[in-house]
């Protein structure tokens, strides 16, 4: 069955990509490239082409999908029903694993035998990855039901049905790892497929820009990450986890000569492993590339944030769990990260304008929430913070994408308005979703988020205090910014008359999926809240798949009542200021920013990340770059190489054709004076 469920979408990439390229060939048998615009690329395309030159609606080449019509249906049907069998399984395995305690390591074939370095390809079965199975196959399945109705309109839906579904094989090739080597197959085959997704409408600048930056951000990541594998190799010997959890203990005390600094090895090691989750999971100082990830279609969003790539890096620490427990320094800087994520993004997505991106940020922000409990040993903890954000993070994206559908592209929430009479359901779901992030009383969030929270007071971490004041600020900031995308979109007058009035509900296709995540939303958290956070719970579901600091769940249980309460007092505070700021008095926002232009620019440009980076490393790189391309290159290597001698052949030629005239007397006359030379230094050369 786990072959099945890691293979299924594979399956499914390789047919979606046969019927892309034969379907590409179909629309045009010439073989010449085709130059399409983003005006049928799906409706983020739309809104791009719309902005950009005032029209978005305009389907001059729409004939061109007509001879790959049956293709593309047929790749969308047959990658959604294996994803769907995959969600099935994936439920059934869960069952299996966590509560009949059936867990298996199925090996598949022998992969790298070089001396020491041993690695097979094996599927590890336990209850954190069958937790990672639910999760993965089950937002992928709706995005990929969901993307049938909103992608109908693109040429190349089953070029973008492939990359999903290669996306989602990547993903679960990295949570059924049984080492690092194969954890660190999957981990750059979410970065690849990722690149291919996020700049999927390669015709549009700003996508190869936000693809190439999401790319390069993670191989900073990805870089310590490796170095994280080495070291572990290095230390113990091997790279398969069972070998390295059972070694781990013996490595206390011991230090890495790390350029003459002794550093202790478990703390380093496990460094520069977070350092990969920092990149892959967006967290501060490597997190710029995940706002811009907007760039690709809705439902990319929808699984990049809710079910993939950004999970990765908590699934990781949680998996190496038995390495982390035995570093609290390494512990102390995940939470100090965690804290700083938490609150940082929650700050940014006070301001933002477009829909999608203030989702983007809560994304970020939430990921900071789960490794606050990596850092604080509750690993289960931070587990169900990723399982009940999927269903509401997914929820919340998919119903944006409902939205631009239905105000005809439009992404600006300053344009919208007074849709709730035009899109009820819509409406309804976006709210169930926002009720789940904000942690509201028996939604998913609540159960979740408050457990984080409790975490980091309960723990002895260095940066308990800290990440406990910080996760509740953000509990605040989160509630406002939520629900002032909620009254702004859906409140108040219209602000463009025009696409409020053609605004209608999307396809049958995209209401589905986000119905059941509404459900999910609602149901992902209660039931399951006794399996994460309860000791008894966790010690029978979890067993060894993951290594728990031994008295935090119990010292969660004895925070005092007022401490716990605020959370809830934060996330009603933020309710109340964002219904004033927008319902009964909406003057209020424009005038405390122009009250406060710093603080608002400050926000606004996302405390100038980018602008910084750009003047510390971009612009440097590029000079560098440059430097040795003209000067390097140019003007010394093939200056004093290649073209300075070819460039010095040519004027000694030039200079020997002069001598050949064809005149007689020319040559007579060299023939004198040559003649006259040699006498000359035979009489006083050899007379002498």
């Amino acid at each position: 069955m786990i072959q099945a469920i890691v293979f299924l979408p594979l399956i499914g990439a390789i047919i979606a990509g046969a019927i892309s390229i034969f379907g590409a060939h179909a629309r045009n048998p010439s073989g010449d490239e085709v130059e399409h615009h983003g005006d049928t690329h799906g409706a983020d395309a739309h809104a791009t082409a719309a902005h950009n030159d005032g029209h978005g609606d305009d389907h001059d080449d729409h004939h061109a999908v007509e001879p790959a019509a049956a293709g593309s249906r047929a790749a969308e049907l047959i990658t959604t029903g294996l994803l769907l069998l995959g969600a099935g399984l994936s439920w059934a395995t869960l069952i299996d694993v966590g509560f009949y305690h059936h867990d298996a390591r199925i090996a598949l074939f022998p992969w790298i035998n070089s001396g020491d370095l041993q690695v097979s390809w094996s599927l590890r079965v336990d209850t954190l990855t069958a937790v990672m199975l639910v999760v993965v196959n089950t937002v992928s399945s709706l995005v990929h039901l969901y993307s049938i109705g909103y992608m109908d309109e693109d040429p190349y839906r089953p070029r973008f049905f492939g990359y999903l579904s290669l996306f989602t094989f990547a993903m679960l090739m990295l949570v059924t790892a049984d080492n690092l080597v194969q954890l660190f197959f999957g981990w750059e085959g979410v970065g690849l497929a990722s690149y291919l997704l996020i700049g999927f409408w390669y015709q549009k600048p700003s996508a190869n820009a936000a693809a190439i930056k999401a790319f390069v951000v993670n191989r900073v990541g990805d870089f310590g990450f490796a170095l994280g594998i080495f070291a572990v190799f290095m230390l113990i010997g091997s790279i398969d986890f069972d070998t390295i959890f059972g070694a781990a203990p013996g490595l206390t005390g011991k230090t890495i000569d790390f350029f003459g600094w002794h550093a202790d090895a478990l703390t380093l090691t496990c460094l520069l492993l977070f350092m990969g989750a920092m990149g892959k999971s967006a967290q501060f100082l490597l997190h710029t590339w995940l706002p811009d990830a907007m760039e690709g279609p809705t439902p990319v969003s929808a699984l990049i944030h809710a079910a993939t790539m950004v999970t990765a890096g908590v699934f990781m620490v949680a998996r190496l769990s038995p390495l982390f427990e035995l570093a609290p320094n390494a512990q102390a800087f995940i939470m100090f990260i965690g804290g700083t994520t938490a609150f940082f993004a929650a700050t940014i997505g006070l301001v933002q304008n477009d829909i999608k991106r203030i989702v983007a940020y809560s994304t970020c922000s939430q990921l900071g929430y789960m490794f606050v409990a990596m850092g604080a040993g509750a690993y289960s903890v931070g587990m169900f913070h990723l399982f009940t954000h999927a269903f509401f993070k997914a929820l919340l994206f998919l119903g944006s994408g409902s939205v631009i559908y239905a105000m005809h592209h439009e992404q600006d929430i300053r344009n919208m308005g007074g849709l709730w009479r035009k899109i009820p359901y819509t409406f309804a779901v976006m709210c169930i979703g926002t009720l789940a992030l904000t942690g509201f009383p028996m939604f998913a969030g609540y159960f979740s988020k408050d457990a984080i929270i409790e975490s980091a007071y309960a723990s002895h971490n260095a940066f308990a205090t800290y990440a406990y004041f910080l996760t509740v600020v953000a509990a605040g900031l989160t509630s406002f910014y939520s629900w002032r995308l909620i009254f702004k979109t859906f409140f108040g007058e219209p602000h463009d008359q025009e696409h409020y009035e053609a605004a209608h509900e999307s396809p049958l296709w995209m209401l589905v999926p986000i119905g059941v995540l509404a459900v999910g939303s609602i149901l992902a958290g209660f039931p399951f809240k006794e399996l994460f956070t309860s000791p008894h719970g966790v010690e029978e579901f979890f067993r060894e798949s993951v290594k728990m600091n031994p008295h935090i769940l119990e010292d969660m249980e004895h925070m005092p009542y007022l401490l716990g309460q605020m959370p809830s007092v934060m996330m009603l505070l933020g309710l109340a200021v964002a219904y004033l700021f927008y319902i009964r008095r909406p003057y209020l926002p424009v005038e405390l920013a122009r009250q406060q232009p710093l603080l608002y620019e400050f926000l606004l440009n996302k405390w100038y990340f980018d602008e910084l980076y750009d003047l510390i490393f971009v612009r440097p790189t590029k000079w560098i770059g440059h430097f040795l391309w003209k000067v390097g290159d140019g003007k010394i290597i093939d200056g004093l190489g290649p073209d300075g001698v070819s460039a010095r052949v040519l004027d000694v030629t030039r200079n020997a054709i002069k001598l050949q005239t064809g005149y007689l007397y020319h040559y007579a006359f060299a023939m004198l004076i040559g003649v006259a030379g040699f006498i000359t230094w035979f009489i006083f050369g050899v007379g002498g």
